[in-house]
C-alpha cells in the first residue's frame, strides 16, 4: 500500500511539514500502546483475581505478542486491497471489541482469547500507518514522521499506562480495559474524521509481496528487531515485581516510575527519529550500545531506589529511540511491499516481546528475579552484534564493487 502524490496533495499539507492527519495515527497508536503495556502495571492484580501465578499472568503478554507476530502479516496480506481508511476503521472496531471482551472475561482462558483478538489489530495498524506517515512528508523526514505516529506509544507510556495502572489498582483491573475500550472509540472517531480518502497504487500480488519479504537483508533486520525487543520485554514484563520485591518500592509508587519511564520513552522516540534521519545505521547501532550499558547497569542499580529510577529512564529512552530508524530501514529494503514489511517489523518485534516475556518467566523460575536485567542485556547485545555484522558486510560489498 503506497500513497500517491495525489494523495499527498489531498492531505492538504506540503511535503516539508507534518500533516494533521498524522494526529489520528498518533491517537490510534496511543490506544494500542495502552492496551499492550498496561497489563504490566496490573499483572499482580490480574494474577490474584484469576487465581494464577505471576508467570502465568505474564503469558497474557506472551500470547498478545504472538498474536501480533503471527496474525499481523496474515491480516495485512488478506486486506491489502482494502483502502487504508476503511482498513484502519475496521482495525479500530476489532480493537474495541477485544478490549470489551477483556472487561467481562470470566476466566483466564477468555481473557487470553480477548488479548489475542486485540493483538490482531496491532501490527497491521502500525504497518499501514507507518507507510502513510512516511509518504506524507519529504523523504528526508520519513523517520521523523514515523516517530510522530509512534509518539502515540510513548505518550501511552507517560499517561495511558500509569492511568490504567492507577485505575486497575483502585477500581479493579477490568476497569483498566474499560478505559482502554473508551480510548479505542476516541481513536476510531479520529481516524474517521482526520484520515483523508487516499488513492492507492495498483496492488501487487501476494506472491510478489512475499518475495519482497523474504530477502536475506530484510530477514536480518527483522531478526535484529526481534532480539532487541526480547531484551526489552524480558525485563519490562516483570518491572512491577522487580521494583516492589527487589528495589523495595510500594506498589502505588510503580505508577509514577512508569510515568518517568514513559517520559524517557518519549524523549528517546523524538531524538531517535532525528538521529535516524541524520545517520541511519550508525544511530541504530549507537542506541543499541546505550541499551546494553543501561541494562547491565540495572543489574546493580536495581537495589537502590534513586539509581534504579535513573537507569530505567535511560533504558526506556534507548529502547524506543531505536524504533523509528529500524522501521524506516525495513521499509526501504522492501520497496515492493512496504506495508507488509512494516507490519512484519512489528510482528518480529512482538515475537521478540513474546520470547522476552517467556525468557523472563523462565529466569524468575530457574535463576532469580534480580537476574532479569543482565539476561536482557545479553539479548540486546545479540541484536547489536547482528546489526554491526550487517553494516560491516554491506560496506565490504560496496568496497568490492568499487574495485
Amino acid at each position: 500500500m503506497e500513497i500517491t502524490q495525489h494523495a499527498n496533495r489531498r492531505s492538504g499539507t506540503a511535503k516539508s511539514g507534518f500533516p494533521i492527519s498524522l494526529l489520528s495515527l498518533t491517537i490510534g497508536a496511543f490506544a494500542i500502546g495502552m492496551t499492550e503495556f498496561v497489563i504490566m502495571g496490573i499483572l499482580p492484580n490480574v494474577a490474584d483475581d484469576l487465581n494464577v501465578s505471576i508467570s502465568a499472568a505474564g503469558q497474557l503478554i506472551t500470547m498478545y505478542a504472538l498474536g501480533v507476530a503471527v496474525g499481523a502479516p496474515i491480516l495485512t496480506v488478506l486486506t491489502h486491497r482494502i483502502p487504508q481508511k476503511k482498513l484502519l476503521i475496521f482495525l479500530m472496531l476489532l480493537f474495541i471489541v477485544g478490549n470489551g471482551v477483556s472487561v467481562i472475561a470470566p476466566n483466564y482462558a477468555v481473557l487470553m482469547g480477548a488479548r489475542v483478538l486485540t493483538a490482531l489489530t496491532h501490527g497491521t495498524f502500525f504497518g499501514v500507518g507507518a507507510v502513510i506517515a512516511a509518504n506524507l512528508v519529504h523523504p528526508d523526514r520519513r523517520a521523523g514522521a514515523v516517530s510522530v505516529m509512534m509518539a502515540g506509544l510513548t505518550i501511552a507510556n507517560i499517561l495511558g499506562v500509569p492511568l490504567g495502572t492507577y485505575i486497575g489498582q483502585h477500581m479493579g483491573w477490568r476497569a483498566s480495559f474499560g478505559a482502554i475500550a473508551l480510548m479505542g472509540v476516541i481513536a476510531l472517531i479520529g481516524v474517521a474524521i482526520l484520515i483523508p480518502r487516499l488513492k492507492q497504487e495498483k496492488s501487487i500480488s501476494i506472491k510478489q509481496q512475499i518475495a519482497a519479504l523474504i530477502s536475506p537483508k530484510l530477514l536480518v533486520f527483522l531478526l535484529i528487531c526481534a532480539l532487541g525487543n526480547s531484551g526489552l520485554f524480558a525485563v519490562f514484563t516483570y518491572i512491577t515485581p522487580l521494583l516492589v520485591d527487589i528495589t523495595g518500592f510500594a506498589e502505588h509508587s510503580v505508577t509514577w516510575i512508569l510515568v518517568l519511564f514513559g517520559i524517557g520513552v518519549t524523549v528517546g522516540n523524538i531524538v531517535g527519529g532525528k538521529l535516524a534521519d541524520w545517520k541511519l545505521m550508525p544511530s541504530i547501532l549507537g542506541i543499541y550500545c546505550v541499551i546494553v550499558i543501561a541494562l547491565t547497569a540495572l543489574t546493580f542499580t536495581i537495589h537502590n531506589e534513586i539509581a534504579a529510577v535513573a537507569t530505567i529512564f535511560v533504558w526506556g529512552a534507548g529502547s524506543f529511540a531505536v524504533m523509528p530508524g529500524l522501521q524506516v530501514r525495513i521499509m526501504s529494503i522492501a520497496k515492493g511491499a512496504p506495508a507488509l514489511a512494516s507490519t512484519s517489523s512489528h510482528s518480529a518485534g512482538n515475537l521478540g516481546n513474546a520470547v522476552g516475556a517467556f525468557v523472563g518467566g523462565w529466569v524468575i523460575t530457574h535463576l532469580s528475579l534480580s537476574s532479569l536485567p543482565w539476561v536482557g542485556a545479553i539479548l540486546v547485545g545479540l541484536a547489536l552484534a547482528v546489526g554491526a555484522g550487517s553494516m560491516v558486510s554491506e560496506r565490504l560489498a560496496v568496497t568490492r564493487n568499487e574495485k
